[in-house]
Formats: C-alpha cells, structure tokens, sequence
C-alpha cells in the first residue's frame, strides 16, 4: 500500500507490490497495450495526467490518464511496473497546502522483480510479459512535491485544454453562415413569395366576373389541419421532445455560469436527471395541448403514454447495456440502488408532473386554426421525388448536422475516448445555431410540400426536423471505424446501443424543434389569406 505525506518526497523506490502474473493474464493484459488502453487515478478529486505540449499553440497542458504500457512494437508491447510522481501544491496561506496537479511518467523495469528496484538508475531492460507461462511482476512508485503558482480555483484549467480553438471558431462561423443563407432564404420565400401569393389571393379585379381560381399552397387550405395519422403518437413525440429540450436548455445553462464543476464527477449527469425529472410536466402540457389540437379525445391515454413511453424505451435499452457490462465483470456497471433511485424519481416525480401538464394542456384545449377542414379529403397529386417522407428527412438534415460537426466530435470523444470536454460556450452557441437551422429548414420543405399540393406536411415536419439523427448515427459509425478500437462483442454492442440511444433522443429534440417551428409558420401562413 502506497504511503503518502503532504511535503515528504520519496527520493527512492518504494515498493508498491509484487505479483504473480499467469500467462493467460498476460494475454489479456499485452492485447489491452495494444489497444492503447490508460490507467486513471484520482487523487484529491484530480486526476493523475501525464504533462504535453500541444504542437499547434505550443501550450503545455495535463492530458488525463496514463498509458497502460508502450506498444512501439506491437510484437513485444511492454508493460509500465514504475511510476514517478510528481504533485503539485499551492501554499495561499503560511500552513496551508492544497493539491492543484498530480502528474504520472510511467516506467518499465525489467530485470530481475525479486529484488527491490534502484530508481538511481532507470535505464535497462523493460517488462516484456510472457504468454507462455508465469510472470513475477514488481510495481514500485516514486513521489516528488513540486510548488506552484496555480491557485485552486483554477487548477482544472491545465486539464480542460481547448486543442486549437480556431477550430471551434471556424465551426461556428461555418454555422453562422448557413443559418444566416438559411434566414434570408425563408425571409425571401415569405416576403416575396407568399405576400405576393396573399395579395393575389386577396385583391381580386372587382372588374371581372370570372373568379381567378386557387393554385398552389391555398388549394389545400381546407385540409392543411385535417387529423393526421398517428396523431397520438406525434403528440407523445412533441410532448417527450419538448421535455427534452428543456432539460437541454436548462443543464446548458447551468454550465454556461459554471455550477458544472469538474471536480464534481457525475455533475453533468445529475444536473440533467433532475432537470428531465422536473420538466414532465411541460412535457405533458404540450403533449395535451397538440393532442388536442390534432382533434384527439382520448385524452387520459395521451396522459399516460407520454409519461412512460420514452422512459420505458430508455430505462430497457440502459438496463440491457448493463446486463453486458455486468456479464463483463466492468466496475462501470450501474449498481441496482442507482437504477431503484431512478425509478423513484420516474414514478415519483416525473410522472405525476406529467399528468398534471397534461391535465392543463387538455384542460387549455385545442389551438384555435384560422380555416375549416372540408368534410371530403381532396385528391393528392403524385409528389416529386426529393419532396418524399424519407428524401426529405436526409436532405433537410445535411444542413444542422454541418453546423454541429465539429463540435459532435469533441463530445463524442468526451463520451467514448476518455477526452474531458468543458467548452459550454461553444457547445451552447452551436445549439443555438443548430436550433435555428433546423427550425427554418422544416419551414422551408414544409411550404414545398404544401406547395405540392401535399397537405399531410405533420409528419413530414417532424420526420424533417429530426433528419439530423440520421446523419448523427451515420457519423457515429464513422467515428467507431476511424478513431476507436473496440475489441470484443461486449464493447461494440455497448457502443452501439449508446449511440442508437443517443440518435434516439437527437431525433426527438430536433424533430420537436422542427414540427412546432412548421406548426407556428403554417398558422401563419394561413391566417394571412382571405377564404371565400
């Protein structure tokens, strides 16, 4: 067991353990030097990092773990059995020391492990682990006390280090651009386009007896709010979506104004379990509320459907990944107390605000439309191809999934290769941006379509708006192929199912952003024209 005093170097070896490694360990520990595999300490809440300098800014920062071993030569990878340590401490008053950086250089020392290790001299043969048979292994540290001038307010910020945020500038400037192109586009088609359409409609040659006949998007003003299919599913969909986007909006403002600390493991997390947790009953309320508008009358099954469907889905595929992380006997597994807590606060809490965000959205009624549904659907002419359900959910999406690229891998190399991502403000401007692109995206394929003659644009709108999961997912799969190295079943199925997870919720949020944005833009539309 390591022995550790504040200010006492250890200028010697000091023997940590010693172990019997069998052969068949030693198969399963070189594979995992292979794959590049990293220890993670945590001492005093920080985490042991090895000290580089990033060789674009020339900046020196902590990079959070350490390797396992070298695999220079992946025939012969060798195994680190030493370390020196070095932590960094910061005296604010006289007496008082505080750890602000704990810094590992992991060492292999070969030889002879029956004899306790000379750290006076470091070179010499390194641990090469047989997979024939038994290997002896003797682990041994050294520490060393170093003073610096890093308060401990901010000595995380050697850790949280931005690689180039030129890239993250030219990303949202990128973003700017489309959503500004995007704007003016839509600005164009509804201040042109229509207003001309609306003054050709409203200002009829009183002169004439011949009555100018109905093109375009007003042929369908009689049945642009007709009940669509599934109107009960659409409306849990909007309802869940929203509660989503609150949760988002809110635990990005949090971080914004710093309450998500790094030193706070799981913060992140919590912060968004509550905020999903407390926000059902928005989720109900607009879930009720386009339900009814959709001229739905079942209302307690809408109730009831919105606050279990999205976390049935989400609570089985969670439990079935942990299934295989505890089969894979992982200390990340999430213990049966966690799981027991979330259900709780599921029935406890999440639940009932949601019945009674339903029970007001209900009780709020039906938005009031500005034309009657004919009693007879129309005939609906054959559409263009680009403008089809599936076409127009991957073309719509190209667009918000360009604004987020850049920003998708930072956060996807937080989740999957063990990279800290704190930059919030830029994580909350390209939300911001992808909102807007989405929004105005949905708008715009929607007016095609009604244009078309197409007046089922409800689906259409969300399956547009949410198009950038698709994207996302297909990215992901790139990221698995070029950047991770998953090397059994047990981890590309855990892969798999969080990142089908995540596109999941990535088409909720943006598919509700899209629909309410169309349905806004479509009330609009409408009640600007005069119907004889």
């Amino acid at each position: 067991m390591a022995q550790v005093r504040m200010l006492e170097n250890n200028l010697t070896c000091q023997s940590l353990c010693r172990q019997t490694v069998p052969a068949e360990d030693a198969k399963f520990i070189n594979a995992r030097i292979r794959e590049d595999y990293a220890l993670n300490w945590l001492v005093d809440g920080l985490p042991a990092a090895e000290m580089k300098v990033d060789l674009k800014s020339g900046d020196t920062f902590y990079d959070m773990g350490f390797n396992l071993g070298d695999d220079e030569d992946p025939e012969t990878p060798i195994l680190h059995n030493h370390y020196d340590i070095v932590l960094k401490y910061h005296q604010p008053t006289p007496g008082v020391y505080r750890i602000v950086g704990v810094l590992v250089w992991p060492i292999s020392r070969g030889g002879s492990q029956d004899e306790a290790m000379d750290c006076s001299t470091l070179d010499g043969p390194p641990l090469i682990l047989s997979e024939e048979s038994d290997n002896t292994v003797r682990y041994s540290y050294r520490i060393t006390w170093s003073e610096s001038d890093t308060p401990w307010a901010t000595r995380w910020d050697n850790y949280l280090h931005i690689f180039d945020p030129r890239i993250h500038w030219f990303s949202l400037v990128n973003s700017i651009v489309i959503v500004v192109f995007l704007c003016v586009m839509v600005s164009m088609i509804l201040l042109r386009t229509v207003s001309r359409d609306i003054s050709r409609y409203n200002n009829l040659d009183l002169g004439d007896d011949v009555v100018q006949e109905d093109w375009g998007w007003k042929l369908v003003h009689g049945e642009v709010f007709r009940t669509p299919r599934q109107h009960m599913l659409l409306s849990v969909m909007v309802g869940n979506g929203s509660q989503l986007c609150a949760m988002v909006g809110v635990t990005l403002v949090f971080a914004l104004f710093g309450f998500l600390s790094p030193s706070n493991r799981g913060s992140l997390a919590t912060v968004m379990m509550i905020c999903w947790t407390l926000f059902g009953s928005i989720g109900g309320y607009i879930s009720g509320r386009v339900y009814a508008s959709l001229g739905g009358t079942e209302k307690r099954k809408n109730s009831f459907l919105t606050a279990t469907v999205l976390p049935t889905m989400v609570f089985a595929v969670v439990f079935m990944l942990d299934l295989f992380l505890v089969t894979a006997g992982s200390s990340g597994a999430v213990p049966f107390g966690t799981f027991l807590f979330v259900v709780v606060l599921w029935f406890g809490i999440s639940a009932p605000l949601s019945a009674v965000g339903s029970y007001f959205g209900a009780k709020h009624g039906a938005i009031t439309h500005p034309v009657r549904v004919n009693p007879i659907p129309r005939q609906i002419p054959p559409t263009p191809r680009y403008l089809q359900p599936w076409a127009a959910m991957l073309l719509a999406g190209i667009l918000p999934f360009g604004a987020a690229f850049v920003e998708l891998y930072f956060v996807l190399s937080s989740l999957f290769a063990s990279r800290a991502y704190y930059a919030f403000g830029f994580l909350a401007l390209t939300a911001g941006v992808v909102s807007l692109t989405t929004a105005t995206v949905s708008i715009l394929f929607t007016y095609f379509v009604l244009c078309a003659e197409e007046y089922r644009w409800h689906w259409r709108a969300f399956l547009a708006g949410g198009g950038s999961a698709i994207w996302l997912f297909a990215y992901g799969i790139f990221y698995w192929v070029s950047r991770l190295t998953l090397g059994s079943i047990s981890s590309v199925i855990l892969y798999m199912g969080y990142l089908m997870l995540i596109t999941l919720l990535q088409f909720l949020i943006t598919g509700t952003i899209g629909f309410l944005a169309t349905y806004w833009a479509v009330r609009r539309l409408y009640a600007a024209i005069r119907i004889d």
